[in-house]
């Protein structure tokens, strides 16, 4: 397989990229400035992993957009094949943790919303799933810990939150979508983003963080 198509990890190994799966609604602010209810249980939709592009990497924007929003997340690596995992027994199933932005057509998302249709173009494009390098999760110790995240459009601050903000947390999000779906090595797990969500455009620079551990940095063309 093409490089292209594995995540690299900080220590030099490399991971086949799998399934996209990601959270909606996940951030009480985020609920709020898109105007949408609170959700009972976790909204899942999916990315291919054609959606998938590394650090340096650059944001294709969709010619059938007029409005493309960056959204920042945790994302989590699994690295194990499996089905049906506890919150007590799921941090041996991850491979690392990284940085990851949600890229989304807004536009065509709410089209999409107000028809009763599926989100999968808006959501699923070419190029819409930036993840930066993956930090091994032995590195990290507890998993549950709190992590900030930040977003950088043109080195201005447009989303900055912990996960702890988080409405579902990471061992609730891999027990529900381990117990609908088969998760694979080489998936990933979107967990949801804060609020601050905002246009990008052709020639922006963006950089997503989580604060002491991983950076991402992409172009928009």
């Amino acid at each position: 397989m093409n490089d292209s198509r594995k995540y690299n990890f900080i220590n030099g190994s490399k991971l086949e990229v799998g399934t996209i799966y990601c959270v909606g609604k996940n951030y009480p602010e985020h609920i709020k400035e898109m105007g949408d209810g609170e959700p009972t249980k976790p909204v899942i939709f999916i990315k291919p992993p054609s959606a998938y592009i590394p650090n340096g990497s650059s944001i294709i924007l969709p010619s059938i957009s007029n409005n493309v929003h960056h959204e920042v997340e945790l994302v989590i690596i699994i690295g194990k094949d499996v089905a049906y995992i506890s919150k007590e027994d799921y941090q041996s199933y991850i491979a690392g943790i990284a940085v990851g932005i949600d890229v989304t057509m807004r536009d065509i998302q709410l089209q999409a919303k107000s028809n009763g249709e599926p989100w999968a173009i808006s959501k699923g494009f070419r190029t819409s799933a930036p993840i930066s390098d993956i930090l091994p999760i032995e590195l990290l110790g507890n998993i549950e810990q709190e992590f900030t995240l930040e977003l950088y459009v043109n080195d201005e601050l447009k989303q900055r939150a912990s996960t702890l903000e988080m409405q579902w947390k990471i061992p609730e999000l891999i027990e529900y979508i381990s117990s609908i779906f088969d998760l694979r090595s080489g998936d990933a797990i979107f967990t949801g983003t804060p609020s601050g969500v905002g246009k990008i455009n052709r020639g922006d620079k963006i950089q997503a963080k989580i604060i002491g551990l991983i950076e991402l940095n992409v172009n928009v063309i």
